[in-house]
């Protein structure tokens, strides 16, 4: 090493052989600056990344509902009368599903809806007996054309407008529904407060949206049956009514009789039904207006 006071080299020993400068100590602040300057910096412990709390949140909303839903279809009577306000989040996603299955299978499924309608006209006696095979063979092509085509590509009938618009109308009379079901009850005597209630009228309504569910898979695959489970979902809730009116204990003997109650819900129904017919009819019309009107579908025939 070098020596610091003359800057003689030395190959090692204690002192310069020049000068007689001490050449240890020179070698410990060395190896000391050496130590310190190649000293490794000491790194950050790795924090791992915690998941979104919203991401969290809807893994445990989403798992909670569909053990709930299994459990609703398994054993509907038991959970229904089990289910207490915090099954208040479960039921309104059940009724929300309720209410967009069904513009969602009509908006799917309206071409098998339209060729059932027609095949049915087509089988009326007073039509059947005055059609000639051939006429029968033209149909049978025009179907079949039909199914092979997009028409909604045709026609613009435009998804969002009509789901969420439907959705959004079946949504609120299901609200009037429950609304007016709960005030039926409240006559009846029954202690119970609305998300209680709720609770239970959402989980009763577990089977008829695993009707319209199964209707809605069976419309993506273009099976025709989709519109029995349709209407068996759709007719369900006049049974949902009084069966979730009968699993409340009424307090006393004094308030409205239960089958009462039950009847004015049904005329309720009825009148909200009425409501959501009407506007499917007006949306009916919308799209045979356009087909009528579409150059390019007139083009297929």
């Amino acid at each position: 090493m070098n020596c610091s006071n003359c800057g003689h080299f030395n190959d090692g020993g204690k002192f310069c052989v020049k000068c007689g400068h001490k050449l240890q100590e020179e070698a410990a602040v060395s190896q000391a600056a050496a130590a310190s300057e190649y000293q490794p910096q000491a790194q950050p412990a790795y924090a791992p990344q915690q998941p979104n709390q919203r991401v969290r949140q809807a893994k445990k909303v989403s798992k909670s509902f569909f053990s709930y839903f299994a459990e609703g279809i398994k054993n509907p009577t038991a959970t229904a009368q089990a289910a207490s306000e915090s099954q208040f989040v479960n039921a309104l996603i059940t009724v929300i599903l309720y209410a967009l299955s069904i513009p969602i299978m009509l908006y799917v499924g309206w071409k098998l809806l339209l060729i059932q309608f027609v095949r049915s006209m087509f089988k009326l006696p007073i039509i059947s007996e005055e059609l000639a095979p051939s006429d029968m063979e033209d149909f049978n092509t025009g179907v079949d054309l039909i199914k092979a085509t997009d028409i909604n590509s045709i026609i613009h009938f435009n998804f969002t407008d009509f789901v969420f618009k439907q959705g959004i109308f079946i949504f609120i009379g299901l609200a009037i529904i429950i609304g007016a079901t709960y005030v039926a009850a409240k006559f009846g005597k029954v202690d119970v407060s609305f998300k209680e209630f709720f609770s239970r009228f959402g989980t009763f309504l577990i089977i008829p949206t695993a009707l319209l569910l199964i209707g809605l898979v069976l419309a993506f695959l273009h099976v025709e049956y989709f519109s029995y489970f349709m209407n068996f979902g759709l007719l369900s809730i006049f049974l949902v009514v009084p069966f979730t009116i009968a699993s409340f204990k009424q307090n006393g003997t004094n308030g409205l009789d239960r089958i009462y109650s039950t009847l004015i819900v049904y005329v309720v129904i009825t009148i909200v039904l009425t409501f959501i017919a009407n506007g499917l009819g007006e949306e009916a019309k919308t799209i045979i207006t356009r087909m009528g009107n579409s150059s390019e579908l007139n083009d297929l025939f």
